[in-house]
């Protein structure tokens, strides 16, 4: 009996995130579910890459989740679908994707400090888009503190009270049970296999009963008739509890905790119960989501898959209404597509489908237009697409150079690379204008080494990755003036053009000038634009093998011919005046300098203040992070130059937490060695590309 919806139960598919740090056991507990819910017929195991989810190559190599993995199930007869999402922050973008449609999320950790970190980020996330959570305390069987310890050490990652729902039995020093406390039962684990109820241990009661008033006491924070009678010493009916229980839930108020071991299949029945009876519907979903409760039929795309023999899957939640196929649909945008197939979902395989129902969340196949976040609606309806929230996207921290092993394949590589960034849109893809470098940026070297796993095995195309260019600059120390002539007679008209210029250089930042103090029309001022543009075709790359910045060019004479002058002629003087000038201009050369905010735990700042100095580091300061209890942000201005793996050594030693932002701040000269070797390596660098 649902006490959350007036004493009906409530019915229609789930929709259920898996969220939680890296390794604290989501995987093998969406395994254990399926098992426990007859949608398996034995458990699977990680270490053997023989579970439904981390169904993927890259995965199975890995040895970890690193895309999110559907499964759906029933039970009780009623049908809920699983997304497993990875724990490392370097793939937390497809947990993200999906939050916002999701009617609940179970967050798997267990009671290991250095795992705190991450499991804030992740609650951060839940907090902000209001997803209602509970928390599946996992290895109970391995914790080895108190229960009362372990929640005041979880506690400070949610900025919700965490509410204590089960107590463990332990019998010399192993959790072989557990007691409900909202049912006041007692339970015995049994290995892979429901529970079996108990009656409660004489030597558990007292325990139990000051539990269990704490429990009341948080839900009382929010029911002023629990409160009275917990004043008043009265017992409160059990149905009042549940109903607190399913409201604060669904409000976010609290974050039930529940107990379990999922590689035993413990704790997983009464987990699925307090679902059953608790958790949100689609529709009270949609109340959250601030979507009409009538209207066309919505679904969200919420993962995007490129197979290799079915084509673009577009793996979307139906919000509202029901999609069958062959419908057409319409994207944000306004583009039309027909579903061509639904199919549900079991990690790397899927089942044909007639219709996908309102709470379903199934496969749309051949969506050409659809992107992951995107809501469709039924093409044959009007009115605008409602928005609904997002997290935004997280800032690039670490990059690759590619070149195509293959150079047959460099064609095939950006299509490859538009499918790839299509299914995960964490992944930037971006040419370089400047060193003309394709570069593919994420969350960290893993993140990209899965990409491009990824382009090989999904896509076909090898590629070679290098760590990308710096965008070095010069610059000019001396003023010179110089003249710059280009003639040529070939027969017929020739070309002829001459000019002097006063080449100086500008403080730092105020980029290119050009002026003229022609007296005479020794120059016709009709090619005083040709002038500018030849002497910034000379600034495009200078002694040292990079663009210059920072000068100024003043055209002061020049002569021309009546005939054999034009735009081309004056155009090629300059450049050539430009060239032979700034050789001998004292030429220096500049390197970028960038401001850099380190966000990490603050056990983990003097190490990552070490990390910034030994890369040429100006530290300017420290302060708490906003909002972050627990985390402070290093400020610091760094070379570009040794920005590198920075997100290495920053995970390193953070747990895998530790971020950062970057921004261009100036460019700063670069003298010695530091400057010779990068000038050699330019130069090394072109002679390749141009096949030397």
């Amino acid at each position: 009996m649902d006490h959350a919806s007036n004493g009906r139960r409530l019915t229609g598919p789930r929709l259920i995130a898996l969220v939680g740090p890296f390794q604290s056991g989501k995987t093998t507990l969406l395994e254990s579910i399926l098992a426990r819910t007859g949608a398996l017929a034995r458990t699977g195991n990680v270490r053997d890459g023989s579970t439904v989810g981390d169904s993927s190559a890259e995965a199975r190599a890995h040895v970890m989740s690193v895309e999110a993995n559907v499964a759906s199930t029933e039970y009780l007869g009623e049908r809920y679908t699983f997304i497993d999402c990875p724990g490392s922050l370097e793939f937390a973008q497809d947990m993200r994707n999906i939050l916002a449609v999701c009617d609940a999320a179970i967050v798997v950790c267990e009671a290991d400090p250095r795992k705190m970190a991450a499991l804030q980020i992740i609650l951060r996330d839940l907090e902000e888009l209001k997803i209602p959570r509970l928390l599946f305390l996992n290895k109970i069987d391995a914790n080895g503190s108190g229960i009362r310890d372990t929640l005041a050490m979880l506690q400070p990652a949610s900025r919700a009270n965490l509410l204590l729902r089960q107590i463990p039995i332990f019998e010399n020093g192993i959790a072989t049970g557990f007691i409900d406390l909202a049912l006041e039962r007692a339970f015995i684990y049994r290995e892979h296999a429901p529970s079996i109820m108990i009656d409660l241990p004489a030597a558990e009661i007292a325990r139990e009963k000051e539990a269990r008033y704490s429990m009341l006491e948080r839900l009382a924070d929010y029911d002023d008739d629990l409160l009275e009678e917990l004043v008043g010493d009265i017992d409160p009916p059990r149905d009042q509890i549940f109903d607190d229980l399913a409201r604060e839930l669904r409000e976010g108020l609290v974050v039930p905790v529940l107990i379990g071991a999922a590689e035993r299949g413990n704790g997983v029945t009464r987990l699925l119960k307090a679902l059953r009876h608790e958790a949100p519907n689609v529709a009270q979903t949609r109340a959250r989501l601030a979507i009409a409760q009538e209207g066309p039929p919505l679904a969200y795309v919420l993962r995007t898959i490129h197979t290799a023999h079915g084509g673009k899957l577009s793996v979307a939640r139906v919000m509202r209404g029901a999609f069958s196929d062959g419908q057409t649909i319409v994207t944000p945008r306004g583009e039309d597509d027909r579903i061509s197939g639904l199919s549900r979902v079991m990690g790397a395989t899927a089942s044909k489908q007639p219709r996908a129902e309102e709470g379903d969340t199934l496969a749309f196949g051949r969506l050409d237009h659809a992107l992951t976040g995107d809501l469709l609606r039924d093409a044959k309806a009007l009115g605008d697409i409602p928005a609904l929230p997002v997290l935004p996207m997280p800032e690039p921290v670490h990059a690759f150079a590619l070149v195509a092993k293959d150079r047959k394949d460099e064609v095939r590589l950006t299509a490859a690379i538009a499918r790839l960034t299509e299914e995960d849109p964490s992944l930037i893809f971006t040419q370089d204008a400047a060193s003309g470098e394709m570069r593919l940026a994420g969350q960290g070297e893993m993140h990209l080494r899965v990409g491009l796993e990824r382009l090989a095995d999904r896509f076909g195309v090898l590629v070679s990755a290098k760590k990308p260019a710096v965008a070095y600059r010069e610059t000019i120390r001396d003023t010179i003036t110089i003249r710059g002539r280009h003639k040529k007679q070939s027969g017929g008209h020739g070309q002829y053009g001459d000019v002097v210029l006063d080449i100086a250089p500008r403080a730092r930042g105020e980029g290119f000038a050009f002026l003229e103090t022609v007296h005479g029309g020794t120059v016709p001022r009709q090619y005083f634009s040709s002038v500018e543009a030849g002497c910034r075709d000379g600034l495009q790359r200078g002694p040292l093998g990079f663009p210059v910045v920072d000068v100024a060019v003043t055209l002061t004479d020049g002569s021309y011919h009546t005939v054999d002058s034009s735009d081309m002629a004056f155009r090629a003087a300059a450049r050539l005046g430009l060239a032979d000038a700034l050789p001998k201009a004292r030429p220096v050369l500049l390197e970028p300098v960038l401001a850099v905010d380190v966000m990490v735990p603050s056990e983990a700042l003097s190490r990552a203040s070490g990390i910034v100095s030994a890369r040429r580091g100006q530290i300017l300061g420290y302060e708490a992070r906003e909002g972050w209890e627990g985390w402070d942000v290093l400020k610091a201005l760094i070379p570009e130059a040794d920005m590198g793996d920075l997100i290495i050594e920053l995970r390193s030693v953070s747990a895998g937490v530790g971020s950062y932002s970057a921004r261009f701040d100036h460019l700063a000269e670069v003298v010695g060695r530091s400057a010779e070797a990068a000038v050699a390596h330019a130069a090394q660098q072109r002679a390749l590309q141009n096949g030397h």
